[in-house]
């Protein structure tokens, strides 16, 4: 429905959002700018009989500016210099109980003023150019700006007072200061921007893995949904074939039956396709186009771990990784042998050990996932990837809802690659052997 007023609250809105953004920067400055005046108390004075002060307050001002790029220097400068100002002047009166004079004390402190604003001017001349800057360049720039900035401060000292300028007279001593400062500002600016950027790379990496460990179900998902889709379009078929043959021989009400039971099945394939439609939209295939084989391999272990320790068990996981190359069949892969090492993981009673390994053997990549837990009974072991089998249930009888290793042999076969069981591998119960064509694996290849 048409709102008259849309724009009005549209204007509204945005003023709202400027207003709210605008007083938290007014915050943030009138912040900076205390703590610039309380660690400018930490100082010393290098001329004999003057107020002029190097201290704290300069690296307190420059770190500030350097860590919230997002305010406006200039008038972050203006709000800094008058806060200095006002508390060395106030500071003058309290130490003095009232003795010196207001105008007196704000003459004489009135220079430093024009360093914080000088200073801020210069930073905003390279705010956007800084980060191209490495750090011995950006360092150099801003003991420059120091330099800079303490210079016209003494200038507007010698104006106020009427005195000499006594740059020159110190400018060792101020370049050393300026030097040592900037680069000891810019050492504490790089080690907060690692450890930002250390943390930065956490949140993506635990981000990437959920979304890979979410992908390598949906692939399992969407891998046995259009296998059962492929059952119910032959059972259909054969279904409507029976249903020509019974109706051609005249019984009508067996045929009839029969074209329902079809159709329903067709009806439970339409649900399939939205089912899988809805699926694939859930894949998030931007996030990488490719893994190495070894990065499959710790995601599988690393997620496995968290699993074990959940079952209480003490398992400690190996990989012995002889090849490694980038591939755009990671999912699969990945399904496979996360499927494989948490069913290793299921089979250790309390603790032992799980090796994952993989290796070129001439044209082909094997890939062995081993256990040394209960093992597969001889009985069981021709028939663990029939469809359905499971030595798994719960409680109450019913059977695990797993992926099965009938699914896991079956990813393997679409990669064009065989799985089997391998029972003589020394100090390990049960060793599922993977093995795929190279060229199918290896991007590029």
């Amino acid at each position: 429905m048409y709102h008259p007023n849309w724009q009005t609250d549209m204007g509204y809105l945005i003023g709202g959002e400027r207003l709210g953004r605008l007083k938290n920067e007014g915050l943030q400055m009138i912040f900076v700018a205390i703590v610039t005046a309380i660690a400018g108390e930490f100082k010393i004075t290098p001329f004999s009989g003057e107020v002029f002060r190097i201290g704290l307050g300069s690296s307190a001002f420059l770190l500030s500016l350097l860590l919230m790029k997002h305010l406006p220097y200039v008038y972050t400068g203006i709000i800094t210099g008058i806060t200095v100002l006002l508390f060395r002047t106030l500071e003058d009166g309290i130490l003095t109980q009232g003795a010196a004079s207001f105008s007196a004390s704000a003459q004489t402190h009135l220079s430093a003023a024009f360093y914080y604003m000088a200073f801020a001017i210069a930073m905003s001349l390279i705010k956007r150019e800084w980060d191209q800057f490495h750090p011995f360049v950006l360092g150099l720039f801003l003991s420059v700006i120091d330099l800079m900035s303490n210079e016209i401060e003494l200038l507007a000292r010698s104006l106020i007072f009427h005195s000499a300028n006594m740059f020159t007279e110190q400018l060792l001593y101020i370049t050393v200061t300026a030097v040592v400062r900037s680069y000891f500002v810019v050492g504490i600016y790089n080690s907060v921007t690692i450890n930002q950027m250390r943390v930065v790379h956490n949140e993506q990496q635990k981000r990437m893995e959920q979304m890979l460990n979410t992908n390598s179900g949906l692939y399992g998902e969407v891998f046995y949904l259009r296998k059962s889709m492929d059952t119910i379009e032959q059972i259909t078929a054969k279904s409507h074939n029976l249903y020509e043959k019974i109706n051609g021989a005249g019984l009508k009400s067996y045929s009839r039956t029969i074209l329902e039971i079809t159709q329903q099945i067709h009806e439970v394939k339409k649900d399939s396709q939205r089912i899988l439609a809805g699926l694939l939209k859930l894949f998030d295939r931007d996030f990488a186009s490719d893994m190495r084989l070894a990065e499959v391999v710790e995601f599988a272990i690393k997620s496995n771990l968290g699993y074990s320790a959940m079952l209480g068990k003490k398992i400690q996981f190996k990989s012995d990784i002889q090849t490694d190359y980038c591939s755009d069949q990671y999912l699969p892969l990945l399904t496979v042998i996360n499927n494989l090492v948490s069913n290793a993981v299921e089979a250790i009673e309390v603790q032992g050990s799980i090796l994952v390994s993989a290796y070129e053997q001439g044209a082909e990549t094997i890939i062995l996932v081993a256990d040394n837990g209960v093992g597969i009974s001889e009985q069981d072991r021709d028939m663990i990837f029939a469809p359905g089998f499971t030595t798994k249930f719960n409680q109450e009888g019913f059977a695990a809802t797993g992926i099965g290793l009938s699914h896991v042999r079956d990813i393997v076969h679409s990669l064009g690659g065989d799985i089997h069981l391998l029972s003589d591998k020394p100090g390990f119960q049960s060793t599922f052997v993977i093995t795929i064509l190279t060229d199918t694996l290896k991007k590029g290849a």
